[in-house]
């Protein structure tokens, strides 16, 4: 079965405006797929799906939603209750650099629903319809902040580490139903994410195109469940089994200090 008899004919991406999901989209377009492109820049979406249907000569659907409204789940899915759903791109997620004791409260639960709550009520939403068609995927992504804690970007790294278990447990759960989950885990990646975040520079090695991540992930989907890119994190995850927790936490928490700048909020 081909990419697009099996993950199409619609495609949501979440996050779709910049960075991985704008890729997301560039390369599911190329593959032939409609899409549901959704984020909180309305502008933005707007600009992609126009050049999506003029160069690709596919269908597009512009959803301007902040996904930190508790009731925007919701909203989602009763937007897109029309489409043959096919493929599911939980990539919506932001971070901050920054000390614990010295986040707002308020914030904290922004991220929290927008990196935790939005993803696992849009897979109960709409997983089921696409196991109830047979065939169909999900990809959720996380981090290689999802490995171990990390200093300086404590509740970032925990609500990432929430999106790889939920993805790995529902590959597990889903495998008989038609459903490819995979988890995707960059390092250090060139998008705007890390600029606003006033994170200067990849921990280890260097920063990846988006492209990239996106390529090889797309290409491992249905393959695998859990999915690091980049040879140097894929090492570095698999040390990791070797050495005690504590010890890995400090090791991140002196390298990610050194990488830092000023403390703020990345979307």
């Amino acid at each position: 079965m081909d990419f697009l008899t099996r993950y199409g004919p619609w495609a949501v991406v979440t996050g779709a405006s910049s960075g991985l999901g704008e890729h997301y989209a560039r390369a599911l377009a190329r593959r032939g797929l409609d899409l549901v492109l959704v984020a909180r820049r309305q502008d933005r979406l707007e600009r992609l799906a126009s050049e999506l249907q003029r160069e690709q000569r596919i269908q597009t659907r512009v959803l301007a939603l902040d996904l930190e409204r508790p009731e925007a789940p919701e909203e989602l899915a009763r937007a897109v209750a029309g489409l043959d759903l096919g493929l599911l791109v939980n990539n919506a997620g932001f971070g901050w650099q920054g000390s614990f004791l010295e986040q707002d409260p308020a914030a904290m639960r922004r991220m929290v629903r927008v990196n935790c709550e939005a993803p696992a009520l849009l897979a109960r939403l709409l997983l089921p319809r696409i196991a109830a068609r047979g065939s169909g995927g999900m990809i959720l992504v996380a981090s290689t902040a999802a490995f171990q804690g990390v200093p300086h970007m404590s509740l970032y790294g925990a609500t990432k580490g929430f999106d790889l278990l939920l993805g790995e447990a529902l590959g597990e759960e889903l495998k008989g139903a038609g459903v490819d989950v995979l988890v995707v885990s960059p390092g250090h990646t060139d998008t705007e994410f890390h600029a606003v975040a006033h994170v200067t520079g990849a921990i280890a090695g260097h920063s990846a195109a988006p492209e990239a991540v996106v390529k090889e992930s797309l290409e491992r989907l249905g393959s695998s469940r859990s999915f690091v890119h980049g040879w140097l994190n894929k090492f570095l995850v698999f040390v990791q089994r070797f050495a005690p927790r504590r010890m890995t936490v400090a090791v991140t928490g002196r390298l990610l200090r050194s990488r830092s700048g000023k403390p703020g909020a990345g979307s």
